[in-house]
């Protein structure tokens, strides 16, 4: 039975959907002023991991992820550039599809943005304030009275005097508590507004993904995934505003992905060690980026930097080298009663422990290499495709080409010429020469490989 490591009771529980045989999932998407970096990239291959398994073992899943396009952030940057709201994030929501697509990331099912939902946001807003969970303050804005919610804090463990304790913002006269958090913002000179009973303004982030949520996948659904750094306050807030507006549990299972660290040190902007996916896919293959998320569980932390995404395609060059040395392999149906497959099964259904599922994956490469067997080629194939690897003809991949500044980088027709040339040398007998060649071809980081068949080659 598939389990899952609930972030709310902080321990592994059986998954048990609302519904039998459908699962209900939000995942909290992307701010789009910018472009998608690694932190999101682990959310996006993530959660579409989880979706692939559910789908795989019979699933009827409804799964959204959301797109903020209205925010602080937003709004700042589109200032900054002179241009549109509108046009700012249509063009970032345009490259993090172009991203997802790279990444192997299925679409989900819906993809609601904010600005769509407004209407939505404000009538829950409405019920919180009606009943005295919310207070409009006098500069405009509407605030969620967190007191006024006695389980707060379930989801972080945070108590509310702890939490106290620890505030340092400075005080803000129009709140009632220091930790009270904003449903509306009333509107500034400048700013995009909709109409409401509090006035002009526009919504918090918070409400967005309760409102969001609630209409795509009703008052409770099963699951709630996204980063880490959004279980407190995001989250949390997410919990008050639905479960106090409703009186109806919220969410079954909370799941969240760990940090993405850079040398050891949280990645983030303020620190200036993050790096953008389009960055890392001028040098790596996407799949490559894609497997180096899933070769670390996705409760740990991912450790980022040159050296491993360097030994992650060695990694993933292993496995394709397995399936290239079998002619034809199709992706046949998975005999799950065959021991390599129940292992991999009981990984993924130990809270998607990809880790495991992958070691299956070059056990089964390791038999293929000693005895050429279809059979397991076909079933690595198979496996692969659930975590969305392993489906590239194992020669393209194996002889990709990544864009790179580096002019003195081989195009293909060069790389077949020199072995062409090799080859006349080889039958004129000039030895040395073709010894040339293949040692010109691999300092340039191309490896020959010959056999009774011919010369193949592929990219180091």
């Amino acid at each position: 039975m598939l389990k899952i490591y609930n972030s709310i009771v902080r321990e592994k529980q059986d998954f048990v959907p609302l519904i039998p045989g459908k699962v209900k999932i939000y995942v909290c998407g992307m701010t789009v002023y910018d472009y998608c970096h690694l932190g999101h990239a682990r959310v996006l291959v993530v959660f579409d991991t989880v979706v692939r398994w559910f789908k795989a073992n019979g699933f009827d899943v409804s799964y959204v992820r959301n797109i903020t396009d209205i925010d602080d952030k937003i709004i700042k940057r589109a200032l900054e550039n002179s241009e549109s709201i509108e046009t700012l994030t249509n063009r970032f929501i345009q490259a993090m599809n172009e991203d997802s697509i790279a990444l192997g990331v299925l679409s989900p099912t819906h993809e609601p943005r904010a600005t769509g939902y407004v209407e939505h946001m404000i009538n829950m807003i409405r019920i919180l304030v009606e009943k005295k969970l919310a207070y409009p303050a006098s500069n405009g804005d509407v605030y969620y009275s967190v007191h006024d919610f006695p389980s707060y804090g379930k989801l972080s463990g945070k108590s509310l005097d702890d939490l106290r304790a620890g505030e340092r913002v400075d005080i803000d006269v129009n709140k009632k508590d220091p930790l009270d958090f904003v449903l509306w913002k009333a509107a500034k000179p400048g700013e995009p507004f909709w109409d409401s009973p509090w006035g002009r303004g526009r919504p918090g982030w918070h409400i967005e993904c309760s409102a969001m949520s609630e209409q795509l996948l009703g008052w409770q659904f099963d699951i709630h995934g996204g980063g880490q750094d959004l279980q407190f306050p995001h989250h949390e807030n997410e919990i008050a505003q639905s479960e106090g507006a409703h009186d109806h549990p919220f969410v079954n299972y909370w799941m969240h992905n760990g940090f993405v660290r850079v040398d050891n040190e949280k990645m983030s902007k303020s620190l200036g060690n993050f790096f953008t996916v389009r960055e890392i896919l001028k040098h790596y293959q996407p799949e490559v980026v894609r497997f180096f998320i899933l070769r670390a569980h996705y409760r740990s932390p991912l450790n980022y930097s040159d050296q491993h995404l360097k030994d992650t395609k060695l990694a993933l060059d292993r496995l394709y080298i397995s399936l290239k040395e079998v002619d034809s392999v199709d992706t046949a149906n998975i005999n799950w009663e065959s021991g390599p497959a129940q292992k991999f099964k009981a990984a993924m259904n130990d809270d998607f422990n990809t880790p495991e599922a992958i070691a299956v994956l070059f056990e089964l490469a390791s038999d293929i290499n000693k005895t050429g067997s279809r059979t397991n080629a076909s079933l690595l194939k198979a496996l692969g495709g659930l975590l969305g690897l392993l489906q590239q003809n194992p020669q393209d991949y194996l002889q990709n080409k990544i864009a790179t500044n580096d002019s003195d980088t081989l195009t293909q027709d060069a790389i077949e010429s020199l072995i062409q040339q090799r080859i006349t040398a080889r039958k004129e007998g000039r030895y040395s020469d073709a010894d040339a060649i293949r040692k010109g071809l691999l300092d340039k980081g191309i490896l020959l490989e010959d056999s009774s068949q011919g010369t193949t080659w592929r990219r180091q």
